[in-house]
């Protein structure tokens, strides 16, 4: 079967080397090699996410674990919560949030825009959270949080307050600067930017939500995602010990171990302005089709993912069909109230980063042809 470039907002494209450290016979999960590499993968964690304080976890499941752990770890029932909401994901969250006990108040705005950051410090001085959630990047709308901004929000009105961020779609593409910014939680998964196939929920917790997740009066009510069954665990990986609570993925953690070592050759910032470049470069051929994006402006606009309205008059299965035999697969909308009305191109990773591959030539291209022979001359 032939491949089709991948250009949804996740699953990306991967990096034959990692592909290939996922290539290899039965390991046991305490085999000095796999010991080393996965001790490896924390310490190169933190290195992604700029938080040289802050404890990995990296576990079995999708990024959706990661809003689990941060819900039963540091949420005890009846406290309250704010949720930064900017499309789908940010409902999902406080549901998940809902499902631990929470009290959650969202911060809402209409589609395609997000919170003003006069509304979200009058919420602050109302009230006492807990914990304020930031989706950085919603993947079902395309809109880019300001999470240093809002962090110095909330350092400011509500010093006390933990901040916890769904990067899923942003970290490792989108500036993220965990200890500098003041973040407690910021969570992701393996199939987005981090360049890895799906299969492993990452995040890294700040001391200070440890420390208020071991005096929580509550037990946390979850189990397979406790920060107290896997702190040690992680620990010990780090010290290159055998450990065990539950069996770890291997190949993929073989594979993350490669993918971050080439995330953080370069650097960070490189990282992040090459996915700045890629995104400016679809989104100026997106307007230059006469499309309209669905974030509000250019300011709040992803950089790892365009969300773009259809062209007048053109059927949504028509357009990606137009796509597919152009030999890419892209995404139509996610959010239930507008999915008809928009197509998600995702732009991360190898994507992003190594323009000498062409799938960003490759991309435009077929969006110019989708455009000129579907719409009316």
């Amino acid at each position: 079967m032939s491949h089709k470039l991948c250009a949804i907002p996740g699953p990306v494209e991967f990096d034959p080397m990692v592909l290939e450290a996922m290539s290899t016979p039965a390991t046991s999960h305490v085999d000095p090699a796999f010991i080393n590499a996965f001790g490896n993968a924390i310490e190169l964690t933190r290195k992604v996410f700029l938080a040289p304080t802050g404890q990995p976890f990296i576990l079995a499941g999708s990024g959706t674990l990661t809003w689990d752990m941060t819900a039963a770890n540091l949420v005890e029932p009846g406290e309250k919560v704010l949720v930064v909401n900017t499309g789908i994901f940010g409902d999902w969250f406080a549901e998940c949030l809902q499902v631990y006990g929470a009290s959650v108040k969202q911060l809402t705005a209409a589609f395609g825009d997000r919170p003003a950051f006069d509304d979200i410090a009058a919420a602050l001085k109302a009230d006492k959270y807990k914990l304020i959630t930031i989706t950085h990047v919603d993947t079902s709308s395309g809109v880019l949080n300001d999470v240093k901004a809002i962090a110095e929000i909330v350092r400011r009105v509500s010093p006390d307050t933990l901040i916890a961020v769904d990067g899923v779609c942003s970290v490792a593409a989108e500036e993220i600067r965990m200890d500098e910014w003041g973040l407690d939680v910021v969570m992701t998964a393996s199939q987005k930017a981090i360049g890895v196939p799906p299969g492993l929920a990452l995040m890294v917790v700040s001391q200070r939500a440890l420390a208020v997740a071991k005096a929580r009066k509550a037990a946390p009510t979850i189990y397979f995602g406790s920060f107290a069954k896997w702190l040690p665990i992680m620990q010990k990986y780090e010290a290159r010990q055998p450990s065990y609570f539950a069996t770890p993925p291997v190949q993929l953690i073989l594979a993350l171990e490669v993918s971050l070592k080439q995330l953080v050759a370069g650097g960070m910032d490189e990282r992040f302005a090459k996915h700045v470049a890629a995104s400016n470069k679809v989104k100026q051929a997106i307007e230059r089709a006469g499309l309209k994006l669905v974030p509000a402006s250019h300011a709040i606009a992803a950089n790892t993912l365009s969300a773009v309205y259809y062209p007048e008059g053109v059927a949504p299965a028509d357009f990606l069909k137009s796509f597919s035999e152009s030999g890419i697969v892209i995404a139509g909308g996610l959010h239930p109230l507008h999915n008809t009305k928009y197509f998600r191109i995702g732009h991360m990773n190898v994507t992003a980063t190594e323009p000498e591959n062409g799938h960003l030539d490759k991309i435009i291209a077929a969006l110019d042809k989708a455009v000129k022979t579907l719409t009316k001359a």
